[in-house]
């Protein structure tokens, strides 16, 4: 992305996109009873308060009766359709995984068969978006966590943290192709979870092998292990490489949060919160994922940066937009040209 003399100023920002992520499947419902909702109507009640306090993009898992993860698509249906009943403006993002929970105390914390995430091109109704990791690799959700982070939670269980900490998504080229063409043959935009520039790079691949033809929606995870961590110049390196043309949120893990979202809201970028990342406000004190979406409205007030409402969410989103060729897609992203053969040099865009 390109940063001119005017680009920190607020007036020449896109307004502020907030994803929240307040079902946190990680998490057993005791970790936090204050704000872990387990019921149906809890769960599509907690999206409600999310998006009255700012949040516009749900990143949504769903819980069993028992407050396990749910793997069932027909649960993932019902949620969709009772929340965009009583939520109609906010944006469902689905989370890829459907559900990395371990099914019981020794069990392996993975994701699901390719065949399985398939199937969430068939969700109905189907959501806005559903996220998509790039390259396998290994997701170590604890790697940047310490003993005061998972204080009072399922993960000060040897067996449970040990899980967590050698857990890894498989989403090799075939995958990805796959799904990235089911996805848009059903209207729905993948949304890039990228850990790193070699995902980054990997996308763009992608995208001049005509994978994928549509907006670029992406997050950096940092995450640390298999993701990058977070080192503030390899965010700023990161958005640097991001094409113009593309929308980019900041994620990042426990009391990161925070200072991550600073920074990012100040460059322009979007912001991503809520217990699935973090459960802490200062050191020793819980924060709701309500509470963390207040945060963030908060510090946009204070660099008098507009927040968007969920129509204008969807805008910058560019939801329901697909283009018609590789070179369309390039050509709106802000990448150059693929290369003609025998082209020497930087290829370019003519212009008229």
């Amino acid at each position: 992305m390109h940063f001119l003399d005017d680009s920190l100023l607020p007036e020449n920002q896109e307004k502020l996109v907030i994803q929240v992520a307040p079902y946190g499947p990680q998490w057993l419902p005791g970790d936090f009873p204050e704000d872990i909702p387990v019921t149906m109507a809890d769960q599509v009640q907690k999206a409600v308060d999310c998006y009255n306090a700012g949040a516009t993009v749900l990143h949504l898992h769903c819980r069993e009766a028992d407050g396990s993860g749910s793997k069932r698509l027909s649960m993932f249906n019902e949620m969709i359709d009772r929340i965009r009943t009583a939520c109609p403006d906010m944006l469902i993002q689905v989370g890829g995984s459907i559900s990395f929970a371990p099914e019981g105390e020794g069990a392996e914390a993975k994701w699901l068969s390719d065949d399985t995430r398939h199937m969430l091109a068939e969700l109905t109704p189907r959501p806005d978006q559903v996220t998509i990791a790039v390259n396998t690799n290994q997701m170590d959700i604890s790697a940047l966590m310490n003993a005061d982070d998972i204080a009072g939670t399922c993960l000060t269980n040897p067996a449970m943290f040990e899980a967590y900490r050698n857990m890894y998504f498989e989403c090799g080229p075939v995958f990805m192709e796959e799904h990235l063409k089911r996805l848009v043959a059903n209207g729905i935009q993948p949304h890039f979870m990228v850990g790193d520039m070699s995902q980054l790079e990997t996308v763009e691949r992608l995208i001049r092998k005509g994978h994928y033809s549509g907006p670029l929606v992406l997050n950096y995870v940092a995450i640390g292990s298999g993701a990058a961590g977070t080192h503030p110049a390899d965010l700023i390196e990161f958005a640097r490489r991001v094409p113009d043309g593309a929308v980019l949120t900041i994620e990042t893990v426990m009391r990161n949060v925070a200072p991550f979202s600073a920074i990012a809201i100040a460059l322009g970028l979007h912001v991503r919160c809520g217990i699935e990342d973090n459960l802490w406000s200062r050191k020793g004190e819980r924060m709701t994922s309500v509470q963390q979406v207040e945060q963030m409205v908060r510090i946009a007030n204070e660099l008098h940066r507009d927040v968007a409402s969920g129509p204008e969410a969807k805008a910058i989103y560019q939801i329901g937009k697909f283009y018609q060729s590789t070179d369309e897609t390039l050509r709106m992203l802000g990448y150059p040209p693929n290369r003609a053969p025998g082209q020497r040099g930087v290829p370019r865009w003519e212009y008229a």
